[in-house]
């Protein structure tokens, strides 16, 4: 594994090692075991789309690590604009160990690690969100034990996430149920990756626009923001839409007694999810949110040591 850019380009093992590393680096970032793996070591991390979880947790999960990350933000970096991505590439392999880059077009990450010679993380593009759903098996294996034969049902918008869990669950053997509305579908092309990949690992990829369908006897229940950054504009029109769509008490009765409900927040309570799920019983938010810290380093450390 050179590159984290899509859970779609690494295999089955490559996933699980990431989960495995992440384990034990949590196991002794808690006991205070001093791991300096990345000691001396630099990541660049260029936002064009900002981000408190993803600064915070590379940059703490960096230091952790034993070495540094530099924040570079649009003001800093403009990509592909006032300098060629090729040019941008090649000057900063010359200055980084490695670069996590939030950006828009998964075009320009891809374009980073065809140019550079440094090893480069999707920290997030409107097509993926890698090391989120990475977190989000590693949070389903600490509450359930195992991921195999699972069903993750994700109820919302076919956005970067939902391709993402599609991808990570085809290579992990977990079965995934989306509902979406209509005209909020995944994209064509993810859909069948993920289906492909799904046939070597057994696990049944779901597409439909029945919410009830596709939470019915989940062992995970996932939602996300019905409103990301930049549609803010059609917040009316996208509520209606989605209404349906809400992770209520009532819907969550057709999941699994003991199912988890997780999101990789901002959440909007009383809009994708109500208030008595989010912060309810069943909700893991939190050990969710603090599993990216974990699974970050684990990418960094597998990619970045020497």
């Amino acid at each position: 594994m050179k590159h984290l850019l899509s859970i779609h380009d690494i295999t089955t093992d490559e996933a699980q090692q990431i989960l495995s590393v992440a384990q034990d680096l949590k196991s002794k970032q808690k006991k205070g075991i001093p791991h300096p793996i990345l000691k001396n070591k630099t990541l660049g991390m260029i936002f064009s789309k900002s981000s408190t979880r993803t600064r915070v947790s590379f940059e703490v999960g960096m230091y952790q690590l034993g070495g540094h990350a530099l924040f570079l933000s649009s003001n800093d970096i403009q990509l592909g604009r006032g300098e060629t991505i090729y040019d941008t590439a090649n000057v900063l392999s010359r200055y980084l160990d490695g670069i996590m880059i939030r950006t828009f077009k998964q075009s320009d990450v891809e374009d980073l690690a065809k140019f550079g010679s440094i090893p480069i993380i999707n920290g997030l593009t409107d097509l993926l969100h890698p090391c989120q759903a990475l977190t989000d098996m590693l949070t389903i294996t600490e509450h359930k034990g195992k991921l195999e034969g699972l069903k993750l049902a994700y109820l919302g918008d076919g956005n970067n996430m939902t391709h993402s869990l599609l991808y990570a669950g085809a290579k992990l053997g977990v079965n995934v149920s989306v509902a979406t509305p209509k005209g909020f579908e995944c994209d064509d092309e993810v859909i069948a990756n993920a289906k492909e990949d799904a046939k070597k690992t057994g696990a049944v990829i779901d597409i439909s626009y029945d919410p009830v369908q596709a939470i019915k006897d989940a062992d995970a229940v996932y939602t996300d923001t019905w409103l990301s950054m930049g549609q803010e504009g059609s917040k009316e029109e996208r509520l209606n839409v989605f209404k349906d769509y809400q992770v209520n008490k009532e819907l969550m009765g057709h999941a699994k007694d003991d199912a988890i409900f997780l999101h990789c927040l901002p959440a909007y309570r009383g809009y994708e999810v109500t208030e008595d799920v989010i912060d309810g019983p069943q909700s893991v938010i939190f050990d969710e949110a603090e599993n990216r810290l974990h699974t970050q380093k684990a990418i960094m450390a597998l990619l970045m040591a020497d």
